[in-house]
């Protein structure tokens, strides 16, 4: 019945607590006995597979239980039964040579020393009325889930090791079996096919390739075969990609002409646009040359074969067609191109210069394939893509981009020049109607390297940037390459502002289009950034043209927040009287929105446009930062002059916090229950603390009041991190340690009454002078971090920060004194057995700061503590934890055998010691 609840019945419940029944069945004592009955022929083959699973689960991981005196029986009994099923169920006969492998691999090479040959002998022999056929396909099933049974069997390491040993020897009898069935005409093709499946079974097992060279020459022969093929290409890769392969020179090179043999099955593959078998093939080729191109480049002897190779792999990177409509080959082969590139520049100069002369050419040529490759379709074939479609290639044109950053290693300047001077003849007509794909994708080429590679000596940037202009830009895609070109090259244009003026017109027309919002938003950003103090004659211009597109709301919300942290860096550069006037220009129409959503009343759609426009002013604080003016602007092509000090008065940020501050306590006041705007709230000041630093100060003492207000009525994380921020900055000023100190002892006092501590540990671990306040209950935090020793890391972390400071803060030495040891008697019952084990390092983290802050107490304590008769567990002896102690007290440097120590303790207590748990640990 639990069987046929599991198969048939329609109710989940039913079948989950079917099935948690049969597993149960399954290592039952019992299942000895009903297995077999369960194979019986008149059981449907839904039971029988599970007689069978039953066997294996047995004999898999329950083979201590089997008296050795019962191997034979059990052997006779699965040969019987697999011979039974060999022209019954095919799920059946799998499982059972599965239960077979099992035993084979418990028993070799002491118990079962021929087990191999014995299988074969015992499949070739005649009679039980089975055919030949049916015979020779069990035999094969049981020879091919044998090695894979291996990989996944639970045999301890030594044993493994002696078993992998048995099982390559066996290797010789199954390799020429192999060979005789493949070579063989009246083969049956499903013979065929499980023959080449075991080949890739055994591969596995790191067999010597030059063993099985002839078997995998032959595996060639069975690729004009489509029933074959796939089957074929999987064993032909498997056994040229095994590490042990590489030693086996000779082997590869006979190799070599063999793949080179496939190029007409490839060329017709490709005309005829049947992309498996061009697939294949590839993958063929690519395995070759991906494993094996150093040791084929070194037989200089054989360097026509190689290159052969190589060009062969290059046919399949540009193999006709749109990746991923067209075909899906061309991927396979780009991290070949960073192989070779590697292994030619491993030589040394003299090798490299010799390998350099033959495989700079073909570079060249791969990136002429890549940048064809990473074209557009037409625009009315990329209409009829599907989104993934378009996903997929975009993922592909970015890993053509990181092959052609690396390939610029080798080529260098000029790979550039080739880009510069393709660029130039399109775009000043000397090469007949060339297509916009075209142009795009010799920019892409600029742009992929120019990313990431310092280009600032070239000497091409200045005629690519004169281009530009030049370019028709009457396509998306185009012009979003262009805008990601000029991005790419924001700190050249740093170098050279005079080139600004060609360049940041496209930039501000872009903006106003919302299909390249993501380019020029950050094309603008990457500018403002890198050229800021170039950028103030272009100021008005850029701030107006952003306030327009904000204001028409052109882009999405990242966007918005992009380009108020261009605004930022671009106002960070102009004296303090214009940076206010823009600012009052930009934030005044906002201010104006928000002041009307505070006064409405809470809803869903206000909510967003609050939190919106709370972001649009923390990202525009986050990068405005005048105090870099002076160190910096001697980088401006204005000539040298001696820097002003910064202007007096406070910082302009602080200027529009202090005006917009009542506003936004009074949005807080009516969504202090909502963590969205809280956060959005505290993102403000947070990220105008991290910019400011102590020109923060002002604001200080009014934020501080307001945060101990909102998290006295309702603590939010989001107010921690802010408090832990100011604490950090300030609390070692003498005339804002006050504020500080007052909201650290409120947010303190309300995060233990609702057992909260852990966030604030590292505020306790960089100002330890908070707890000289006497207001604060050192106490309470200790105890707090004694009881949520059991939780999380988080509260042992707290425990960790305060023990250091025993010796300086005389409050927390008294703590320490009175309450020490119940914080060590919660830290033992969480090793021995109170807590997850995943957090053993934690509480080990916590007995290492005891012994070396508080060695003479610890030492008292853990002999009071452990001497309780069955504490921390049952299962340990006093031995044991007299050994635990010993180990424990001599560890006061290496807190990392402090950890084994715990772990090891730990799996004692558990009763877990020395089982198959303790070795994942």
């Amino acid at each position: 019945p639990a069987l046929h609840q599991l198969y048939y019945d329609p109710n989940i419940e039913n079948k989950n607590l079917a099935q948690k029944w049969l597993m149960q069945a399954q290592v039952s004592p019992q299942a000895w006995q009903f297995s077999w009955a369960l194979l019986s022929p008149d059981k449907v083959p839904e039971i029988q597979y599970f007689g069978a699973s039953a066997l294996h689960t047995k004999i898999s991981r329950y083979w201590s239980d089997i008296p050795s005196d019962q191997y034979e029986t059990l052997k006779t009994q699965l040969f019987s039964q697999i011979a039974c099923f060999s022209s019954g169920s095919k799920m059946v006969l799998t499982r059972l040579c599965v239960a077979l492998a099992s035993l084979a691999l418990n028993t070799m090479p002491e118990a079962w020393p021929g087990a191999v040959p014995e299988m074969v002998r015992v499949f070739q022999e005649e009679g039980g009325g089975v055919d030949g056929r049916a015979r020779c396909l069990a035999l094969l099933e049981l020879l091919t889930v044998l090695p894979e049974e291996f990989q996944t069997s639970r045999l301890p390491q030594y044993r493994k090791g002696q078993v992998r040993g048995a099982l390559g020897r066996e290797w010789g009898s199954v390799c020429p079996l192999l060979q005789q069935l493949l070579r063989r005409g009246d083969s049956p093709g499903a013979v065929k096919a499980r023959v080449l499946r075991c080949l890739s079974s055994w591969v596995l097992l790191d067999v010597p390739l030059s063993e099985s060279e002839g078997l995998v020459e032959d595996c060639f022969t069975a690729l004009p075969d489509p029933e074959l093929f796939d089957t074929a290409v999987e064993a032909i890769v498997n056994a040229i990609s095994q590490p042990d392969s590489q030693r086996y020179v000779n082997t590869l090179l006979k190799l070599v002409p063999q793949v080179l043999s496939l190029q007409d099955q490839l060329r017709e593959a490709v005309q005829s646009g049947d992309m498996e078998t061009s697939h294949g093939i590839c993958r063929i080729a690519v395995a070759l040359g991906e494993n094996h191109s150093r040791a084929l480049l070194e037989q200089v002897e054989h360097w026509q074969g190689f290159l052969a190779l190589v060009n062969m792999i290059m046919f399949c990177t540009g193999i006709p067609g749109h990746y991923p409509v067209n075909e899906t080959t061309s991927s396979l082969t780009l991290t070949f191109w960073y192989t070779l590139q590697d292994d030619i520049m491993s030589f040394d100069s003299e090798r490299q210069a010799v390998y350099l002369q033959v495989y700079r050419p073909v570079y060249f040529q791969l990136v002429d394939v890549l940048l064809h490759k990473a074209q557009f379709p037409s625009d009315q074939e990329y209409a009829t893509w599907s989104s993934d479609e378009k996903e997929q290639f975009r993922i592909y044109r970015v890993d053509i981009s990181d092959t052609l950053m690396y390939v610029y290693e080798m080529l260098g300047a000029e790979l550039l020049s080739n880009l510069y001077e393709k660029l130039g003849r399109i775009l000043t007509n000397t090469e007949p109607a060339s297509s916009w794909q075209h142009t795009e994708a010799l920019l892409y080429g600029f742009q992929s390297i120019a990313e990431t590679i310092d280009v600032n000596y070239s000497d091409v940037i200045p005629g690519l940037i004169g281009l530009i202009p030049r370019i028709n830009i009457n396509n998306v895609q185009l012009a979003d390459t262009v805008m990601f070109t000029i991005g790419a090259l924001a700190e050249w244009l740093a170098d050279h502002p005079v080139m600004l003026s060609s360049v940041l017109p496209l930039v501000l027309q872009a903006l106003g289009n919302p299909d390249l919002s993501v380019s020029s938003v950050s094309t603008l950003k990457k500018i403002c950034r890198e050229c800021k103090y170039d950028l103030p004659p272009y100021a008005s211009n850029i701030v107006a043209v952003s306030q327009e597109v904000l204001i028409k709301q052109i882009h999405k919300t990242s966007q918005c927040m992009w380009l108020m942290q261009a605004l930022g860096f671009l106002l960070s550069a102009l004296p303090v009287e214009e940076i206010l006037r823009n600012l009052h220009s930009l934030i005044t129409p906002y201010i104006q929105q928000l002041e009307k959503l505070a006064d409405e009343t809470p809803n869903p759609s206000n909510k967003l446009a609050i939190i919106h426009i709370l972001g649009l002013l923390s990202n525009l604080f986050t990068t405005l930062d005048i105090s870099k003016q002076e160190d910096e602007s001697g980088e401006s092509t204005a000539p040298p002059i001696k820097t002003a000090p910064p202007p007096p008065g406070p910082n302009p940020v602080v200027v529009v916090l202090q005006q917009v501050f009542a506003l936004i306590q009074t949005v807080l006041s009516k969504w202090l229950n909502d963590s969205q705007v809280v956060e959005a709230v505290c993102a403000i000041f947070e990220k105008s603390v991290k910019t400011l630093l102590h020109d923060f100060a002002p604001m200080v003492s009014q934020l501080s009041e307001m945060l101990g207000q909102m998290y006295s009525t309702i603590p939010q994380a989001s107010a921690l991190d802010l408090t832990r921020q100011m604490v950090h900055i300030f609390a070692s000023e003498t005339e804002h340690f006050p504020p500080i100190k007052a909201l650290f002892e409120l947010v303190t006092s309300v995060t233990l009454s609702i057992f909260q501590q852990g966030e604030q540990s590292p505020a306790l671990k960089r100002k330890p002078d908070l707890f000289l306040s006497e207001s604060l209950d050192v106490k309470a935090v200790f105890h707090c971090g004694k009881c949520l020793t059991l939780c999380t890391q988080t509260y042992t972390t707290n425990c960790t920060e305060l023990l250091p400071h025993c010796s300086d803060v005389p409050p927390l030495a008294r703590v320490v004194q009175e309450d020490g040891k119940l914080l060590l008697q919660a830290v033992i019952e969480a090793i021995g057995g109170g807590s997850s084990r995943g957090l053993m390092d934690q509480f080990a983290e916590v007995l290492f700061s005891l012994n070396k802050h508080c060695f003479s107490l610890l030492t008292m304590w853990l002999k009071e503590v452990l001497q309780s008769p069955g504490f921390p567990s049952t299962r340990v002896t006093s031995e044991q934890k007299d050994t635990f102690t010993q180990q424990i007290l001599r560890e006061r440097v290496n807190k990392r055998r402090v950890k084994d120590i715990v772990k090891e303790f730990t799996l004692v207590c558990r009763g877990l010691h020395g089982t198959e748990y303790a070795a994942d640990y």
